[in-house]
């Protein structure tokens, strides 16, 4: 079943993603071609504050159009820990350092194009402490109860994958429904 890369051309090199054109060997001995986006990864966090509300972020995010209701997130810097990277994120998206932080796994974001892979995390006994944001954010905070977070989700408001993903496993482990 794996393939193997016989040849890999840069076509571009940004800021966060690069691309790659990749020649490979299929599991039967033929060759095809593969357009790759290498992400370095990223985190996002399923905050939940003192009343057990779930942390949500509105931003505008140019690729769908739109804003979009999110779980705080962020990508990782070279080298970077997810757990470091998850902390400082939460700080700077939200304005709250975790008191605790719980790994949930991860997903892969669309495995057919690209190399990012989510490390998604609980945050809980969040307490005030905000960071400077990204230059080029700007966000809104709310705080809504877990059921209405779910009811989001079945509505279509909170649409991208590691929000529905984080939500539905802490919802999960909390057997909320």
């Amino acid at each position: 079943m794996k393939e193997t890369i016989l040849k890999q051309e840069r076509i571009y090199t940004g800021r966060v993603i690069n691309f790659s054109l990749m020649q490979v060997e299929l599991p039967d001995g033929k060759t095809s071609q593969r357009e790759i986006i290498q992400h370095p990864g990223a985190i996002a966090i399923v905050a939940l504050d003192a009343d057990q509300q779930v942390v949500l972020v509105r931003q505008f995010r140019t690729a769908a159009d739109r804003v979009l209701v999110e779980i705080p997130a962020g990508t990782l810097n070279p080298g970077e820990e997810p757990l470091v990277c998850a902390e400082r994120e939460l700080q700077e998206e939200a304005g709250y350092f975790p008191g605790k932080l719980e790994p949930l796994g991860g997903i892969f974001v669309a495995p057919g194009y690209t190399t990012e892979y989510i490390h998604l995390f609980l945050a809980t006994d969040l307490r005030e402490s905000q960071l400077a944001a990204d230059d080029d954010e700007f966000i809104e905070v709310d705080h809504v109860p877990m059921a209405e977070a779910l009811r989001m989700i079945e509505s279509g408001e909170i649409c991208d994958g590691k929000s529905v993903a984080g939500l539905l496993r802490v919802a999960r482990r909390l057997k909320i429904e």
